[in-house]
């Protein structure tokens, strides 16, 4: 077996949801970290990249990052990875405002897995997984970032009605997860 991978995140429900995705039979032994990364600007795969090579730099073996993104369709895919600040300053129901003077509400959650192996100009392995819906009145609990404005397309409730196991089944970190683990899971000796 081949040394631990470290997750890196701060984020108890992120790595809650990461732990229930990746399942009970993934080989590698995962841990989280703590890291604070500095928060890059531009496009989804450019910053990926470069918070998972400052990741590697400091943790000085394998490591994972995650970014997620809430684009809205009316806004040009913005906020996008900028989501966090504006969920910081607006909270669900400001995300929802937003979108006050468009028709259209459609939006787009995106996930997006960096994984490198911590050597020297390794590479950057990039996992997307996207998810569309619509942003909505919130609704159920507020215990997960955007997660009660965020209705996927075809659903009667948001990320936040839904049961986690329902949730983990559909979401745009699901995606993206399954196809990290399907790449680690077929290299094992990185």
């Amino acid at each position: 077996m081949s040394r631990s991978i470290v997750f890196v995140t701060g984020n108890a429900k992120k790595l809650e949801e990461f732990v229930a995705i990746l399942g009970k039979n993934f080989p590698q032994q995962i841990i989280s970290k703590k890291i604070d990364l500095p928060e890059y600007q531009g496009e989804i795969d450019d910053i990926s990249r470069d918070k998972c090579r400052a990741a590697a730099e400091v943790v000085k073996g394998p490591v994972i990052i995650e970014d997620t993104c809430l684009c809205f369709n009316a806004l040009k895919g913005l906020p996008g990875p900028y989501i966090k600040w504006f969920l910081e300053k607006l909270g669900p129901e400001g995300l929802y405002r937003m979108l006050n003077g468009w028709q259209d509400k459609s939006a787009e959650a995106v996930c997006t897995f960096a994984y490198c192996s911590g050597e020297a100009d390794a590479k950057v392995h990039l996992f997307q997984g996207r998810t569309q819906g619509t942003i909505v009145s919130p609704r159920g609990p507020r215990d997960f970032g955007w997660d009660p404005c965020f209705q996927p397309l075809n659903m009667d409730k948001t990320y936040a009605e839904l049961p986690k196991e329902e949730k983990n089944k559909i979401s745009h970190r699901s995606q993206a997860l399954e196809k990290l683990k399907d790449y680690l899971m077929n290299n094992q000796n990185i």
